[in-house]
């Protein structure tokens, strides 16, 4: 358990989630090839990246299951396999059925990955790290994303289709040949409580998971401040701003970067909160709902076409939710015992993808209806169809924060039965500040 070899079997993982989300989020930046390639409407469009989110939040729970059982070596080299071919599919696909069967594939190899190297962390680093490393986990895991963003861009746009995704194939590739040949499952002579559970176990520790308030209270905040991001980066963000906000390709392709900039430079700030501060996490979530949902608001009720510094300011909000959704795991971390940490976590890790995947397929359908209906003045991405298709994003964030605040009085009630009690964030600030200064009257140089 040493920290160089610690930190060498983390990266080797993070390789693994860096090819997982540049598979995940290539097919944002294709939107308008697919569109051409496969004849496809809004609807089609977004059955894309829909059907691959519900093979990813379905296959969480069980993928948690197997990686308690398994081990995170086995599942992030066969996720890498899977997407792999997924990716080999799709580049030779030329209707929608060939593409989405492509998908389906990246979105199961994608759903083995990160409750895997999340499942890494508290076997091989110290507990008092845990919640900056998870969120150096994310931070880095969106390094993926730029990928996407650029050079995978750069490929689509100077050689084609095909190529673009043979690259992709040739990433996940070297991701399985790098796990096999160096990824360990937990420090030598550590327990390994996945490789004593039964079935029956396994279907035990499932449903004492799902019990525990704390992990429902991770599940609901992933759900909350993830969700917007993801439909952002995955489908509807890049044909927004070409079509919708009138950008070229090359400024939508630095707020994209902007997104990836931000999304890794709070990370660390969130993940030291969280270390110094654990009975404020709800509470942080909260506030970046709340943020969420007041950057959509500028950016859809103003008049025209919003100005550029405006949609940074919504991309690096959105870029916040990646970060502030991992304060979800630590829930599962911090209420859940260690043999079942990964089925915890995979329970969480539906939340935010299901939220996805309702409201991409939902922007799509009411940009569809809105064509249909002749509202749209013959363009599906224009920018009036947007405002009202994006709107809905309002509706799922104020679902979820209802259902945050449900589960934390539950939270806070078992809590208390236990001796915790959490004091109120007027008094705990009050008393922050005591002493503040208090420490400043000590170190400060008496009269004498």
């Amino acid at each position: 358990m040493t920290a160089p070899r610690a930190w060498l079997i983390w990266t080797i993982g993070i390789f693994g989630y860096l090819v997982a989300v540049a598979q995940r989020t290539s097919f944002g930046v294709v939107g308008l090839e697919a569109t051409e390639r496969f004849h496809a409407t809004a609807s089609a469009i977004s059955f894309f990246t829909v059907l691959q989110l519900l093979v990813y939040a379905g296959l969480q729970i069980p993928v948690g299951l197997l990686v308690d059982r398994f081990g995170s070596r086995a599942m992030i080299a066969g996720g890498a396999v899977l997407m792999g071919l997924g990716q080999l599919q799709l580049a030779f696909a030329e209707s929608i059925p060939g593409g989405v069967l492509g998908r389906v594939l990246v979105g199961a190899g994608d759903a083995m990955t990160f409750i895997s190297v999340i499942r890494l962390i508290p076997l091989w680093f110290a507990p008092a790290r845990v919640p900056l490393v998870t969120q150096l986990t994310g931070m880095s895991g969106q390094l993926g994303q730029l990928f996407s963003v650029l050079p995978f861009a750069l490929v689509l746009h100077l050689s084609g289709w095909t190529p673009a995704f043979l690259m992709l194939a040739g990433m996940s590739a070297l991701a399985v040949v790098l796990v096999v040949l160096m990824l360990q499952d937990a420090p030598p002579g550590s327990e390994r409580p996945h490789a004593r559970q039964g079935l029956r176990a396994t279907g035990a520790s499932l449903a004492r998971a799902w019990r525990q308030p704390g992990t429902r209270l991770g599940m609901w905040s992933h759900f909350t401040i993830q969700f917007s991001g993801t439909v952002f980066a995955m489908t509807w963000g890049y044909p927004f701003l070409i079509s919708g906000q009138g950008l070229d390709a090359g400024t939508v392709a630095a707020l994209m970067a902007l997104y990836v900039a931000a999304a890794m430079a709070v990370g660390p700030f969130i993940g030291r909160f969280v270390s110094r501060h654990p009975l404020r996490r709800s509470t942080m979530v909260l506030l970046i709902a709340g943020g969420t949902a007041a950057a959509w608001a500028a950016v859809l009720l103003l008049p025209g076409r919003a100005p550029l510094w405006l949609l940074a300011g919504l991309v690096v909000v959105l870029a916040i939710g990646g970060p502030g959704s991992m304060i979800g795991f630590d829930f599962a971390r911090t209420f859940n015992p260690a043999h079942r940490i990964g089925t915890a976590t995979g329970i969480v890790n539906v939340g935010g993808f299901i939220a996805a995947l309702v409201s991409i397929f939902l922007i799509g359908l009411v940009l569809d209806v809105l064509y249909a209906s002749g509202f749209s003045q013959g363009v599906l991405y224009g920018l009036d169809p947007f405002r009202l298709a994006l709107s809905v994003q309002f509706l799922v964030l104020a679902f979820g924060a209802a259902a945050i605040l449900a589960s934390r009085r539950k939270v806070r009630r078992q809590m208390a039965a236990q001796g915790i009690v959490v004091p109120p964030l007027r008094s705990a600030l009050a008393r922050q500040r005591r002493e503040i200064l208090a420490r400043r009257r000590q170190t400060t140089p008496s009269d004498d």
